[in-house]
C-alpha cells in the first residue's frame, strides 16, 4: 500500500474521530436527538469510525482499534455527565459498541477493501 495513501486515510480517519468528539460534546438543540434518533447517529458514527480505520490498518491490530473506539465512546459519555448541557447515557455506549461490532463484521465479510481499491487504481493512473 503507497505509504502516502495510507497516511492521508489515517488523517481522514483522525478527522473523523475529532468530529465524533465535538459532535459528542457539543450543545444541541436538534429535535430528532429528542426523538431517539441519537442512539442511531451513535452506532453510524461508531461504526463508520472502526470500518475507516479497519481499512487502513491489518486485521491483527482490530482487537485494539475496536478497544479504542469503544473506550472513546465510553469516555465522551462520561465527558456529557459532567459537560453541563448534554446527557450520560448507558444507551449511547451501548449503541456505540453495537457500532463497532457490526463495522468489525462488515470488515471481515470484505467490506474494508475500499482502501485497497483506491491504491490499486492510484498506482494504475500515476
Amino acid at each position: 500500500m503507497a505509504v502516502t495513501l495510507r497516511t492521508a486515510w489515517l488523517t481522514g480517519g483522525y478527522l473523523l474521530a475529532a468530529a465524533i468528539v465535538y459532535f459528542s460534546l457539543a450543545p444541541t438543540a436538534s429535535a430528532s436527538l429528542e426523538q431517539g434518533w441519537d442512539k442511531v447517529y451513535h452506532l453510524l458514527a461508531y461504526l463508520t469510525l472502526m470500518l475507516w480505520f479497519a481499512q487502513a490498518c491489518e486485521r491483527r491490530h482490530w482487537p485494539l482499534l475496536g478497544l479504542l473506539c469503544i473506550v472513546l465512546g465510553i469516555l465522551l459519555e462520561f465527558a456529557q455527565r459532567y459537560g453541563g448541557y448534554r446527557t450520560f447515557s448507558y444507551d449511547d455506549m451501548l449503541a456505540n459498541v453495537g457500532g463497532v461490532a457490526v463495522a468489525w463484521l462488515l470488515a471481515a465479510a470484505g467490506v474494508n477493501q475500499g482502501l485497497r481499491r483506491l491504491n490499486r487504481w492510484y498506482r494504475r493512473t500515476s
